[in-house]
């Protein structure tokens, strides 16, 4: 993904404009960003994995290079705030708007299912 590392200055009514909530419109990027962490995370785990020993041993001093440049390679790659901002800006994420759902009383008004 070629989304820069640096910081950014966000025009917020344009991050509004695709909802028409600015709040809204950043939970969508904060749910989308947390998917993104999970995703690297587990990759990230996965790739150390091979690395986990329980023997010391002359090897490992080459798996540790091997394991401190998987771990350089992602710290390098792009923040997910980042790159769920960039899609959201782009139109590439699909979202839902949650509807509210609504019960009926016997005297017929509208309450939230919260209550």
């Amino acid at each position: 993904m070629a989304s820069p590392s640096s910081i950014i200055t966000r025009n917020m009514p344009d991050i509004a404009v695709k909802t028409g909530n600015l709040y809204q419109s950043i939970s969508i990027i904060s749910k989308r960003a947390r998917q993104l962490s999970a995703k690297q995370k587990e990759e990230l785990s996965n790739k150390l994995a091979d690395f986990a020993s329980t023997v010391d041993n002359l090897e490992e001093v080459f798996e540790n290079r091997e394991q401190i440049e998987i771990s350089k390679y992602y710290e390098r790659m792009p923040k997910p705030t980042i790159v769920a901002i960039d899609e959201f800006m782009e139109g590439k994420l699909i979202f839902t708007e949650p509807e509210y759902v609504h019960i009926m009383r016997q005297e017929d008004t509208m309450i939230d299912a919260e209550e």
